[in-house]
């Protein structure tokens, strides 16, 4: 597709994708300045104590070396090898660390099995020597042309200015020969340090400017990869579908429990559950508006489960408690006026029908569903 299509920024999943084969916004002139910068301050702060130190090695060498043809050449050789180790040894440990740093602030260290892979056409000569004089492959040495240019005026300006010191150096003693050459490297380290420093900051920000527009997309591809880890919409949809009905299902279910229904009538009802000796406020096992309100008051007459009309009360508890959840303090009167009434009215009937259970010897359970002529109203 063409490019003026790809007007979409590039999803977490398609950066990662990127990651994996290997790509990332990076600028290699970055560690390499901040190397430079770290090692000469390190050399500047430590030449005080690093030029006795050599000096002092230099004459136990050479004073070695006076005593005899007969002399060990192993411990002189040791003493050197130790001497430039310590001298050695910070400069690169530092080196090492702020090049690390400078990685790993842009993205960190990325080991990628693709890129490592053999990609056959990159051994072929014509196709990288069409690579290196194309514009591509010559823009990156142009790019490197423009710090080495400034790196030489700056070199320039620095021996232009101390020429005649330079001239006369011969002049000079040795320590104040090499406190001036020392003065002028460090000069130049710092000051080309933060050239290379500006011009990766540049260079950094141009290399994710590009890497970013090369992972643009068209809006198809969007929702391509958005039905790729969603799913299809249509699916998802049936999906959700079926768990909305089976959830229903079972809140019709708990209805069989419910001590009474409180209705409004006809839009909303609500199924609460309340066992004095085991809960201390009533529960609501069900709850419904309109098509829903009208499953639960069948599934309510089916298990004869008493439904009372409470316009407010079947409302407020519709918008206030969720299923599961126990009813609010201020319906605790109300609901218990309900049940109250239910109480009453349960006790009535079992008086009434109490002589002549006891003539039949009936049973004093709860009463069964009818069995004659029934039809099990299907849930849902």
């Amino acid at each position: 597709m063409a490019d003026e299509q790809r007007t979409e920024r590039a999803t977490p999943r398609r950066k990662e994708k990127a990651l994996e084969r290997g790509q990332l916004a990076r600028s290699r002139e970055l560690p390499s300045a901040l190397t430079l910068l770290g090692v000469a301050v390190l050399l500047h702060w430590g030449q005080s104590s690093m030029l006795p130190a050599w000096r002092t090695m230099f004459r136990t060498v050479l004073m070695a070396s006076i005593g005899g043809p007969m002399i060990s050449v192993a411990p002189l050789t040791s003493a050197t090898a130790l001497a430039v180790v310590r001298w050695a040894a910070p400069p690169l440990l530092l080196a090492w660390c702020v090049s690390a740093m400078g990685f790993v602030t842009q993205g960190g260290f990325v080991f990628s099995p693709l890129a490592l892979s053999p990609k056959w056409e990159r051994l072929n000569p014509a196709n990288n020597i069409g690579r290196i004089f194309s514009l591509a492959g010559l823009a990156p040495l142009m790019k490197s042309l423009i710090p080495v240019a400034v790196l030489i005026y700056l070199a320039m300006t620095i021996v232009a200015r101390d020429w005649l010191t330079l001239i006369h150096s011969s002049q000079m003693g040795l320590p104040a020969s090499l406190s001036w050459l020392f003065s002028v490297l460090y000069e130049f380290s710092w000051k080309g340090g933060l050239t290379l420093l500006v011009w990766s900051g540049a260079d950094y920000g141009l290399q994710r400017w590009n890497f970013e527009r090369s992972l643009r997309m068209t809006k198809q591809e969007v929702r391509e990869e958005y039905k790729d880890l969603q799913g299809n919409p249509a699916t998802r949809g049936r999906t959700r579908r079926k768990q909305r009905e089976i959830r229903r299902r079972q809140m019709l279910h708990q209805v069989s429990r419910a001590t009474v229904v409180i209705t409004n009538p006809d839009e909303y009802a609500v199924a609460l559950e309340y066992i004095p000796q085991k809960m201390a406020a009533p529960v609501v096992v069900a709850k419904g508006r309109n098509a829903l309100a009208q499953k639960i008051k069948r599934e309510a007459r089916w298990y004869e489960v008493p439904i009372v009309e409470n316009r407010p009360l079947a409302q407020g508890l519709y918008k206030t408690v969720q299923i599961g959840g126990t009813i609010p303090a201020k319906l605790y009167t109300a609901v218990a006026e309900v049940l109250a009434f239910i109480y009453r009215a349960q006790a009535r009937a079992r008086e009434e029908a109490g002589p002549k259970k006891s003539g039949a010897g009936a049973s004093t359970g709860a009463p069964a569903p009818p069995q004659t002529g029934a039809t099990r109203p299907p849930l849902g």
